[in-house]
């Protein structure tokens, strides 16, 4: 059974538009701000990479996007437009049409996101039947056919089987399976390999990069491995403390890092080159979303730092070829360009 074929938008005009989107939650101790202004387009048959330490608000924003963030606690400011249209000022009748068709995700931990007492094939069917109005019969074909396409054993069979009794590997690749079904025009990937071997990883990658140019389908991916970045993305976004603090081609980011954040990121790699068995890491820990917010974010961490980076908050500037970084150090020319990653 073949999805239905979608138009594709035309050349230069983006799938997904996140436009200004900031995230806030009500706590007991006051707002907690977990994603600040964060803008960003997504492409037909082109991945964006989301790369930052855990709490930066990778996927807080990426579950705004689906609005599958319960309102309240959260209250979202901004835009996220889909072909135009604002997700963020449609009802749920409406997102419901939208999650798992036209967009589709993979999150983080498919034991607690596949649920416990429906089969993988069912859970699977049922999201053909809902969005595709197929028969039971046709979209179980389905189901099995998508267990076949990322490479489960035995795919009737591992059908007819529940969660816990797959490994962590099989269970990661039923939620990919689960969010292809409906051949979806933008993919959200939140760490889509996390639970793989690097042999599995690297099929996984490979799976969804074919996928997306067969269907055209843009892709978001989320990680905090720069490896994955460099071999999947076409353009990366670095996020800080809910902010995007960088923003380039990957070739271009890999080649020309800018904010001391991406450069203490990316010196933070190990390397097959390295002479050193220390790997550099990065002091202190990102600032809790209740703190007040005052300069930079990454001022406390910084080693250029001075005192219009803890005063002031640095807007995302143009430093050429649509490169664009938020950092007082790099507009002043403060820093020199960063040396080869195993130097």
């Amino acid at each position: 059974m073949n999805a239905p074929a979608r138009d594709m938008p035309a050349a230069g005009q983006p799938l997904l538009e996140v436009d200004d989107l900031h995230v806030r939650f009500d706590t007991l101790d006051g707002p907690a701000r977990a994603v600040d202004g964060v803008s960003y387009t997504v492409h037909a048959g082109r991945t964006l990479g989301v790369v930052g330490e855990s709490g930066c608000g990778k996927s807080v924003t990426a579950m705004s996007i689906l609005r599958l963030l319960p309102t309240p606690p959260a209250r979202l400011q901004g835009a996220v437009r889909l072909r135009g249209t604002d997700l963020l000022q449609l009802d749920e009748a409406a997102m419901r049409r939208i999650r798992g068709n036209r967009i589709s995700m993979i999150f983080q931990e498919p034991m607690t996101s596949l649920n416990p007492v429906l089969t993988v094939g069912r859970q699977i069917a049922e999201t053909v039947r809902l969005h595709q109005r197929a028969g039971r019969a046709e979209a179980m074909a389905r189901a099995v056919d998508m267990l076949r396409l990322v490479q489960i054993p035995e795919p009737g069979r591992r059908a007819g089987e529940y969660p816990h009794q797959l490994s962590g590997g099989m269970r990661q690749r039923v939620m990919i399976a689960l969010a292809l079904a409906c051949n979806p025009e933008v993919l959200i990937a939140d760490e889509p390999t996390t639970a793989l071997d690097v042999t599995i990883q690297a099929q996984i990658l490979d799976l969804i990069r074919r996928l997306q140019r067969e269907l055209g389908m843009g892709v978001v991916m989320i990680t905090h491995d720069l490896g994955v970045v460099a071999e999947s993305c076409d353009r990366v976004v670095v996020m800080y403390a809910g902010r995007k603090v960088e923003e380039a081609d990957v070739q271009d980011l890999f080649d020309r890092p800018l904010h001391p954040y991406t450069r203490a990121l990316m010196a933070s790699m190990p390397s097959m080159n390295t002479r050193s068995a220390r790997l550099a890491e990065i002091p202190g820990l990102v600032p809790s979303p209740l703190a007040a917010r005052r300069g930079c974010a990454f001022a406390a961490r910084c080693p250029h730092a001075d005192a219009r980076c803890t005063a002031q908050t640095p807007a995302l500037s143009d430093q050429g070829g649509g490169h664009g970084v938020a950092c007082f150090a790099v507009e002043e020319g403060r820093l020199a360009p960063m040396e080869a990653l195993d130097a």
